[in-house]
């Protein structure tokens, strides 16, 4: 049996690799529409190699009929289209930030906590987590299960894809800038980001922290564990696609190095590569195009008791946002939701 898909926000970046993905993946659609706003009607978009979707208005689109909407066209759109889809009878996975944090909505990794999807109808809609969250909780889950986190500390050195285009263009013409001796023109960050780093991802909130910091804490404790304490540092580095992550945990008990990496070398969605050498690791331009979570880097931490360090890659546009997405679709239909 096929199912009418809905892609919202279709012509975005993450609604393209949404699109290509579903190709990928022979997703069982019989029917997919694509929905943007006015100004992109009639656009085409690729789905798969030899096919081609045209955008239609999101404002006049009927969802009635509609069995699964994937939803990422930004946090207000979502807010007033994703509860009429859920209302026509869809189920909407979301990838914006507006749903994550509603106890009606359940927040899903597939990897990590599938079972969360029975609450599917209660509001009709699921969220995708934000994408720095998905890899990292998707690493931790396996090491929860065998030690219990008691604490995660989190730097994240962030791509400019997560800010979209937009990000991903002034990175491109502020490097282009510096070597042809141009003015650098800031418009999408507060600072260069070319040949820079810059340690703000969202906005400031009153203790200090960014609300990109903010929603790793929140989410890992609403997908994994309320009782995990956890403390990050976001950072946008100049990378366009890949984010990495340096993740310090503590435990209630012992785990050794040699059972995280067994434990992470067996769980799904991870690729476990450590070498302890020269290119023994993975860097997020090695890991863009691929769907898996890269692990490197497994060692102790013997400044505190019971403690782990692990270097986190994964592409943000596939597994932090699209990917992660159609699983959440095709985990619906495999266990009968849809």
């Amino acid at each position: 049996m096929g199912y009418k898909i809905a892609v919202v926000g279709a012509t975005g970046n993450v609604g393209r690799e949404i699109l290509k993905i579903m190709a990928e993946r022979d997703f069982p659609a019989d029917e997919v529409v694509a929905l943007a706003s006015s100004r992109s009607v009639g656009t085409e978009i690729s789905y798969g190699d030899d096919k081609v979707v045209k955008a239609q208005n999101l404002a006049d689109f009927d969802f009635s009929g509609v069995d699964i909407v994937l939803s990422s066209p930004g946090a207000k759109v979502s807010a007033e289209y994703s509860p009429k889809a859920a209302a026509a009878g869809a189920i909407v996975v979301d990838n914006t930030s507006h749903w994550r944090m509603d106890p009606d909505c359940p927040l899903v990794v597939p990897e990590v906590n599938r079972a969360a999807l029975k609450e599917c109808r209660k509001k009709g809609i699921i969220a995708n987590p934000n994408c720095s969250t998905i890899q990292m909780v998707a690493a931790m889950k396996p090491l929860h299960d065998l030690g219990t986190i008691k604490r995660c500390v989190v730097s994240t050195y962030q791509s400019v894809s997560g800010s979209g285009r937009e990000g991903m263009d002034e990175l491109f013409n502020q490097t282009r800038a510096i070597y042809v001796n141009d003015p650098v023109e800031k418009n999408k960050y507060p600072k260069q980001i070319a040949f820079n780093v810059i340690p703000h991802i969202d906005v400031f909130m009153d203790d200090g922290s960014t609300k990109e910091e903010w929603k790793m804490v929140v989410e890992t404790k609403k997908i994994l564990d309320p009782k995990i304490k956890v403390h990050a540092t976001c950072v946008r580095v100049p990378v366009f696609i890949g984010h990495a992550e340096a993740v310090n945990l503590e435990f209630e008990r012992e785990v050794t190095v040699e059972a995280a990496r067994e434990a992470l070398s067996n769980a799904p969605g991870i690729v476990v590569f450590d070498k302890r050498q020269d290119e023994g690791y993975v860097t997020p331009e090695e890991c863009a195009g691929e769907d898996a979570v890269y692990v490197s880097r497994i060692r102790e931490d013997s400044t505190i008791e019971n403690g782990l360090s692990l270097w986190v890659v994964a592409d943000n546009l596939r597994k932090g946002a699209a990917l992660n997405t159609v699983q959440i679709a095709e985990c619906l239909i495999e266990d009968g939701y849809v």
